[in-house]
This record gives C-alpha cells, structure tokens and sequence, in this order.
C-alpha cells in the first residue's frame, strides 16, 4: 500500500516540477515575443493558475478508470510541456496573432495539472485518512515546484535554453507516468493496457523526434523574425541574444530588440562617448553601465589620460562573447582585453550601493526603458547615487532613446536627472539603423549655460573618429521647436516607487500631454 501511495506522490511532484517550469518556459517566450515582460509574465502566471482551477472543476466528472485516465493525462501533458518552445517558434514562422498560441498553450496545460491533483488525491484516498492525504500531495506538488523553479533558472535557461529545457521536462513526466504503468500494471484496465502502450510509444518517438530537429525548427522560427540572415543565437540567463548579417554588415539584438548596427554604430557611441570625455577635466576612472558590447570601451580608449575603466553589465554572457565572438571582436577591436578594463558583471543600481570609487566620467549605456526592470535604471534614486559616485567636477550620460518617436519618455530621463541635482543639456542624433536617437548629459558642478558653451567649444583634433566633429556638435545639441508643444513643467521625475517612465516609453509619442 505505502509503495503505490509513493509512486502516486512521485507522480505529483513531477507535475509540479514540470508544471512551473512550463509556466517559466511560456512566460519567457511571451515576453521574448510580445514584449512587455512584467506584464507578461504576470498574466501568464494568472492565466495557467486560473486554467488549473478549470481542470479542478472539470475532475469532478471524472469517476471510473482514475489511473488509466491519470496515466493518458500525464501523457498528454509530456507531449505538450514537450513541444512548448517548438509550436511558439513554427508558428512565429508564418502567423501574426503568437499570443494565441502561447496563451492556449498556458491554458491546456494548466488544465491538465488541474485535472491532475484532484485525481491522484482521489486515487490516494484509498491509502491514507483524508487529513494526511490532502495534505502530502499537496506538499509533493509544492515541493516540485521549488525543484522546477531551481532548475529553470539555475540549469535550464541559462544551459539547455529554451530549446531542450521543454524536452527534458516532458521526459521527466512521461517517464514517471510510465514507471507509475509498470507498478501498477495489474491495477490498469487489460482492455486500456494495449492504447497506454501505444501511446507511450508514440510518445517517446515524438519527444527523440523533437529532440533531433528541436535546434533547426527554432533557427527557422527565429529567421523568420529578422530581415537579415541568422548568424549566431544565444539565450542567456536574462536575454536572447542574436546576431545577423546583410552583406558585409552585422546586427546586433537583445530579446528582439536591435542594440547597433556595424552600418552605423559610431553615429550612436561617439556622441556617448566623446563629448562627455571631452568635457571632464579629468577623466582618470571611468564607469559604463551597461555596453556589453565593448563598443563604449573602443571608443574612451581613444582618449589618453584614461586609467581605470570600470564597465557593469548584468548579463556575463554578453560580456563573454563580446570577448570570444568573431563577430563581436571585429566590432569592438578586443575592448575588452585592455588591460586597463575590468568587467563587473552585477546590476547597475545594485552595483552603485555597494561602490566604493568616485568616478570622472559615468557613461550609461542601458536598453531602453521598456520594462520595470529597465526604468528603475532611469530613476531618481539611480541618478542620486551616480551624482554621489562623481567626483566635483563629474559628468553622467546617459542614452535616453528618440526625442521625437518616445518624446514624453525622452523628456522624463532629462527632467529626472535634472532634479538629481545635474545641470543637463539633451542631444540627438539621426543614426540610420534607428532613426533619431537622443542622450542627456548631465553636469555636476556647471550651469546650463556653462555646459552648452562648453560643448560647442569641444575640439576633436587629437582623436581619431569616423563620424563625430566640431561641426556635428551643433547638429546634435539643436533641437529646433518643439513640435509636440510639450509642457516639461507638468513632467514628474521617475522614481522606482512611482514608474512613470515605462508607461511613457510604451505609450510613444502618442502619449501626448
């Protein structure tokens, strides 16, 4: 008794397992997909929890044949955690609506997980008093569910990627709903015997199947993504990253998003790099948020006087790759191994609490602030703690996205820095591969006045670059009229408590005041 009561625990902690790292899996490629990964996520979770409560709802008129009927739902439950990933990436390959897919993946599963639980405790009945039965499957399932979490974020994303992360968890699965037939084969129905081994059969051809053609049906999906040609696709602990090449150019992007473009990449770092460079007195210690790239780093090289370079991006995977690449050296001229350079790979505001330097110059080269996780990088309190990292007479810049495509969102960073307590001075630039992109210098111990002046007197004779000179300057610090008639007065500053900014950036332009 006590060993077929195990066996039905084992069962339910696999679903657990495997249950929540279906959901991970599913909100990951929602907000891979259709962006907005708070959001995403959040309804993913919701929608798979609600979908559970369904099946609960529908086990109830489920009576006869419990185990054949639990074994054919694990089953089918393998097939789907299986080919999660796959159905999303062949369907992103020709249709529009991929919210579609994802969603009534989330809810067929979650309806199988649902249907689950009532029916093993109901099996379990017969084993244990009531009190005690409810209780162990349900601490079996949690417990899976903690394993599941461990694993997706320590083993299988950051390891076997979203491409076989799906597969082993299904294996997982189908392999205990499989020892559960054996154990209790003389419990089974004969006459439902022979369909359970078929369809066990189907199943492990299926899973080798998807495990064969898993890496070429997600390229394919992938592909279909990009105009250019797929050259290099990687999915770290915290993004996917992609490279692609049109002829003798290569592009770079983050979850889908582009972050340069070898056609025009210094039109973007060298007005965020030499200006500010120029601008500081001193410029001894640098510090980069963000530009794992390596293309910042190029680019404050070119400057003498530079000793210290501290560069901070979160993901080490980028960090690793923009020094192993072929590609990504060819772009950056192996930045990275100046010795001169130290690479800290934590996050920004994390990074700035626990520092102890004071810094010259403090060049912020972060993704747009398209989440929560982004825009508290945008904040107020982030700024305040850059402003105490500068040294007296420190400057900060910090890529701000377009001044006309997301202008609310432009002018928010600016203000923000503004009541940090910075002098500031936006500029922008056409970048071809982007369109008009801006950044907001900030000045710690200047006036406005002092700072633009300071700027158009900035000479570039002693730097080698292919875009940037005297001339530029005026281009980049002319704004013309405001031609969405914004009142910066009504602007609130960013804050982490209060996220302004990410629904700002989200809205666009249209978002007008």
């Amino acid at each position: 008794m006590k060993i077929k009561s195990n066996i039905l625990k084992i069962s339910i902690f696999a679903t657990g397992l495997s249950g929540i790292v279906a959901q991970y899996i599913l909100s990951t490629l929602a907000s891979y997909f259709l962006g907005d990964s708070t959001v995403q996520w959040a309804l993913t979770v919701s929608v798979m929890l609600f979908a559970m409560g369904l099946g609960a709802r529908v086990s109830k008129y489920l009576d006869k044949m419990l185990l054949s009927k639990f074994i054919f739902i694990e089953y089918i439950l393998s097939l789907f955690v299986s080919f999660a990933s796959l159905f999303v990436y062949l369907y992103a390959s020709y249709g529009e609506y991929l919210g579609i897919v994802i969603y009534s993946l989330t809810i067929s599963i979650g309806f199988l997980i649902g249907l689950e639980i009532p029916i093993v405790i109901r099996l379990n009945d017969q084993f244990e008093k009531i009190k005690v039965n409810i209780s162990s499957i349900l601490e079996k399932d949690y417990y899976g569910s903690l394993l599941g979490g461990i694993f997706f974020a320590f083993v299988g994303l950051p390891y076997l990627g979203l491409t076989y992360t799906p597969f082993i968890l299904g294996s997982v699965n189908f392999f205990v709903a499989t020892l559960l037939f054996v154990m209790l084969y003389k419990e089974s129905k004969e006459k439902y015997r022979k369909t359970i081994l078929s369809f066990a059969a189907f199943i492990v051809i299926a899973i080798s199947l998807g495990l064969t053609y898993a890496k070429p049906i997600i390229l394919f999906g992938e592909q279909k993504r990009y105009v250019e040609k797929v050259v290099f696709a990687e999915q770290s602990s915290y993004q996917r990253i992609v490279l692609t090449q049109w002829k003798n150019d290569y592009y770079l992007f983050l979850n889908g998003n582009k972050q340069l473009s070898t056609v025009d990449e210094e039109m973007y770092h060298e007005p965020l790099v030499h200006p500010i460079m120029k601008l500081a007195k001193e410029h001894k210690n640098v510090l980069i948020l963000g530009g794992g790239d390596g293309c910042a780093v190029r680019e404050i090289l070119k400057h003498k006087g530079v000793e210290h370079i501290t560069l901070v991006d979160l993901d080490p995977e980028m960090t690793r790759l923009a020094k192993e690449n072929k590609i990504l050296l060819g772009i950056n001229k192996g930045s990275f191994f100046d010795k001169r350079v130290k690479i800290i790979n934590q996050d920004g505001l994390n990074f700035l609490e626990d520092c102890k330097d004071f810094y010259d110059v403090i060049i912020v080269d972060l993704p747009d602030p398209r989440t929560l996780e982004l825009a508290k990088l945008y904040s107020l309190e982030f700024y305040h703690l850059c402003k105490y990292r500068l040294k007296t007479n420190g400057f900060i810049i910090t890529q701000s996205g377009s001044p006309y495509y997301a202008s609310r969102a432009f002018k928010t960073i600016n203000k923000t820095i503004e009541v940090a307590g910075f002098s500031t001075l936006p500029i922008h630039n056409q970048v071809i591969s982007f369109g008009e992109w801006g950044w907001v210098i900030g000045a710690k111990n200047m006036t406005k006045s002092e700072l633009k002046k300071a700027f158009l007197n900035i000479k570039f004779d002693d730097i080698s670059t292919r875009w940037i000179n005297e001339e530029a300057l005026y281009l980049l610090s002319s704004f013309g009229k405001d031609i969405f008639d914004a009142d910066t007065s009504k602007l609130m500053p960013n804050k982490i408590s209060n996220p302004i900014l990410y629904k700002y950036y989200l809205n666009g332009k249209w978002d007008l005041y």
